[in-house]
């Protein structure tokens, strides 16, 4: 029982220290140009996914362009 025990506590530490990484999508249209848009799938974590779609967004508003998170 107390073998048990012990494992199921590891167990659970193990779950409790991993990441949530999952796959995210950030899109990208460009009103003056549609046959460039596109989309980016990305298995991070959700900050991480935000701040690579952000950078993305900032490279394309200069070019007619938006990117979202999704």
């Amino acid at each position: 029982m107390t073998k048990r025990i012990l494992i199921a506590g590891v167990a659970l530490m193990a779950i409790a220290f991993t990441s949530c990484k999952k796959d995210y999508t950030c899109t990208c249209t460009y009103a003056n140009n549609p046959s460039v848009n596109s989309t980016s799938t990305i298995k991070t974590t959700k900050k991480d996914a935000e701040t690579k779609c952000s950078t993305l967004n900032d490279a394309a508003k200069p070019v007619g362009g938006t990117c979202s998170l999704k």
